[in-house]
């Protein structure tokens, strides 16, 4: 395809000159005979490359300039001038022209100009492209990964996003299922809708009803005032509900109901409320074998699992590894830097387990670059080469011949695990359950066997 360039000149004698010149080059020329007029064709079409004047009556060559580099930074520029002037190059080299040649000009030196000016052009316009199809390849609505795995789920969240389907993601904590959940709302035709998201696990059972269906004034000791639950706010949008499987008995009773009829009742109140959410839930449990255990409903089980994602752990797609560390650089880089990553951290990076999966990851990250801004060093990787927690093989464990006592030796373990995942997240017990894989109630029941005050955070 040929190159498209415009001649910015108020001289017709050398918009006529260059336009053939042009031509005969191979190139198609459109001119202009000011900087106004200029701007005109530059909202009827892109150009590769733009040839201006600098002295011109109205805007002049330096002001078209800086609007060519706002509207289209990889269009180049070249300008040119009667009047040898090393302020005005300095200037227009500095607002990003490609070049600056004063006239009169032998015909050779703005040929190779041309030329190089073009190249450059081009060379941008890929490196776009390029940029955009990595982008496109590694990542899905903010879900960073190019891993087989990671491919099927991009594949099936854009199948089940149109329809208004149930959907069970399943996956260990700090996987992403938010993530996957939101990906499904923002291609779905509720995008423009709410997205409510409400973590089971995190809410007294004593609040769980009125958080969901809302209440009306008076229903209980300090319900002032009529308020509406997740199911209204999320009316007409999506409504996700991870860690599902934390739903007491009574609740999974009447969650149930409302996914068949469609329908519910305040806290407190006599009025039918109409649901029009889209429900997706999430749980990093094995909610079949809860099934089996008779600790959640078979028929909500159902309900719910129309469609299942799974999210596989870090650990098995290490190949997603380096784009995640670099998102997770881009996220806590200070302004203007892009942190390196050393080969033996990288190396300890690749090796490790993760089990907080992708929140862990990021965690890594942002705690090393604390350290150093510039670079995530092995030495700000506190023993994560040491850490095994996934990595207990038959073939590595021992035994002294006078035996163990396991109870006790899992106890440690446990409290050891326990009290680390507090060190991570700063005291922040609700962090510190998530990137344990468990719930916020059972992180803390298994605090308080140690003696640590298990009140609410």
């Amino acid at each position: 395809m040929e190159a498209r360039i415009l001649v910015v000149d108020d001289e017709l004698s050398m918009r006529e000159f260059l336009s053939i010149l042009l031509e005969c080059e191979g190139y198609h020329a459109v001119v202009a005979a000011s900087a106004a007029e200029a701007l005109t064709e530059l909202d009827r079409g892109d150009f590769d490359l733009v040839i201006s004047d600098v002295q011109m009556p109205g805007l002049n060559g330096i002001d078209l300039l800086s609007r060519v580099k706002a509207q289209s930074p990889e269009t180049a520029v070249l300008m040119m001038t009667a009047f040898s002037a090393a302020e005005q190059a300095v200037e227009a080299m500095r607002l990003g022209a490609y070049d600056y040649i004063g006239k009169p000009f032998k015909n050779d030196e703005i040929k190779l100009l041309v030329r190089n000016a073009l190249e450059k052009s081009s060379l941008k316009r890929e490196n776009r492209m390029l940029r955009q199809v990595v982008e496109q390849r590694d990542s899905f609505c903010g879900i960073v990964g190019n891993s087989p795995q990671m491919k099927e789920i991009f594949s099936l969240i854009q199948k089940v996003a149109p329809s208004p389907t149930s959907v069970l993601i399943q996956g260990e904590s700090g996987t992403g299922k938010e993530l996957v959940a939101r990906a499904i709302h923002s291609n779905s035709p509720r995008a423009a809708k709410p997205f409510v998201a409400v973590n089971c696990g995190a809410i007294p059972e004593t609040l769980i009803e009125s958080e969901l269906f809302g209440h009306e004034k008076g229903a209980f000791t300090g319900a002032v005032a009529d308020r509406a639950g997740l199911f209204e706010q999320a009316d007409g949008g999506t409504l996700f509900l991870d860690e599902i499987g934390e739903l007491p008995s009574a609740m999974q009773t009447k969650l149930l109901r409302v996914l068949q009829e469609k329908e519910f009742r305040r806290v407190g109140g006599t009025q039918v409320q109409k649901c029009d959410a889209r429900i997706l839930t999430a749980s990093n449990r094995d909610l079949q074998g809860q099934v089996r255990d008779g600790a959640f409903r078979e028929d909500l089980y159902y309900r719910i699992n129309v469609v299942q994602i799974c999210i596989p752990p870090l650990r098995e797609r290490v190949e997603d590894i380096p784009a995640l560390i670099e998102c997770c650089c881009r996220k806590y880089a200070q302004p203007g830097r892009l942190p390196a990553v050393a080969p033996d951290a990288m190396k300890i990076l690749l090796n490790y387990t993760y089990p907080g999966n992708i929140r862990e990851l990021e965690n890594i990250v942002e705690r090393s670059l604390i350290m150093n801004p510039d670079c995530i060093e092995s030495a700000n990787l506190p023993s994560l080469s040491g850490q095994a927690p996934m990595g207990l093989q038959a073939g590595s464990i021992h035994i002294p011949s006078e035996g163990i006592r396991l109870e006790n030796m899992l106890e440690e373990l446990e409290k050891g695990y326990l009290f680390k995942a507090l060190e991570m997240t700063g005291g922040a017990k609700k962090k510190a359950a998530d990137l344990l894989g468990m719930s916020f109630r059972s992180f803390r029941y298994r605090l308080a066997k140690f003696g640590v005050d298990d009140g609410e955070e």
